[in-house]
């Protein structure tokens, strides 16, 4: 018995001296929630009226309200028709991966309109007196991508750094960019450089969605690596890097550049949450929330909203509670 309790104390030592990835690891799972759970690349926001907003990718930009961020209720579509101009992009005038924000008094919704396996694509732009579904005015092409170019107009986010705006986009196609904005406009700034922020180091460069949050000295790259869009055979996952300038360069905690491929797993799949990404921050009363979307495995694959707190660590680096 002492021999077999001396094994398991060196055993147990052995694996503490292990590096941190080659140790199991351990997520957690989305927070319980209920009422209409369905939803798709979501973007998540407090509005002014208290209520909480999620719109989220599903053949409309959908919109789901909660008055406790716990129960969601579907309220619509974000727009009355599809704007016209979206039919250039696709025969069904099918939008996708929202990115809600709120300055200048008004809410900003940016969305962007494509084809499956293809970078003829755009972002557009609206805004809204009160960010709820049915306000919304449209005003047109943000930026748009062309299959002569190597980036893909899709999965815009904004982030604002030292009083200039700007959006990060990007899916496959060389991975993650940004642009500077005009406040004004909220449009690309004309001739505004491309920055290039993350990609993998092969074709098809399987990394989309990005979402940048400054926190302290440095800026979070939040981005969704490998394969969506395939329920309980997805493998979507979270991946994040850090600097200290919003172009970049970004590394994640070995160092590594995210333009090599690097950038730290912040959440994977596990048990019946399949493919984790899509993923959104917003702050809620100086509270960081993680807002993403998961396959449940044990609802044949039904694309649901997760929820967590994003706390951050001593070194700096986020963590989902």
């Amino acid at each position: 018995m002492k021999r077999l309790r001396l094994a398991a104390v060196l055993a147990a030592a052995l694996l503490a001296l292990l590096p941190a990835t080659a140790q199991a690891a351990e997520y957690p799972d989305p927070l319980p929630l209920t009422g209409q759970q369905i939803i798709h690349d979501p973007t998540v926001i407090r509005l002014k009226s208290g209520e909480y907003a999620a719109y989220s990718t599903g053949g409309i930009i959908g919109a789901r309200l909660s008055r406790d961020r716990t129960h969601w209720e579907d309220a619509g579509n974000a727009f009355a028709a599809p704007p016209s101009w979206w039919y250039e992009y696709n025969d069904t005038g099918d939008p996708w991966a929202p990115d809600i924000s709120y300055r200048g008094g008004r809410y900003w919704l940016y969305y962007a309109v494509s084809s499956w396996g293809t970078n003829h694509s755009a972002i557009g732009v609206a805004t809204s007196g009160s960010g709820r579904p049915g306000t919304w005015t449209d005003h047109g092409k943000v930026l748009t991508s062309e299959t002569t170019d190597t980036w893909n107009a899709i999965d815009p986010a904004i982030t604002r750094a030292d009083g200039r705006l700007w959006m990060s986009f990007g899916s496959y196609w060389t991975g993650i960019r940004m642009v500077e904005l005009d406040p004004a406009t909220g449009k690309a700034v004309p001739g505004t450089t491309v920055h290039h922020l993350a990609t993998r180091p092969d074709a098809p460069y399987a990394v989309e969605g990005p979402y940048i949050v400054e926190h302290g000295r440095f800026f979070y790259l939040f981005a969704s690596y490998d394969t969506c869009c395939a329920g309980v055979n997805s493998t979507y996952r979270i991946r994040v890097g850090r600097s200290t300038s919003i172009t970049g360069p970004y590394v994640d905690s070995t160092g590594t550049p995210l333009l090599q491929g690097g950038g730290d797993l912040l959440l994977e799949g596990h048990g019946r949450y399949v493919g984790t990404g899509g993923q959104s921050v917003f702050e809620d009363r100086g509270k960081d929330w993680l807002a993403y979307h998961y396959y449940d495995a044990e609802d044949e694959g039904t694309p649901k909203l997760g929820l967590n707190r994003l706390s951050w660590q001593a070194d700096g680096w986020p963590v989902v509670r």
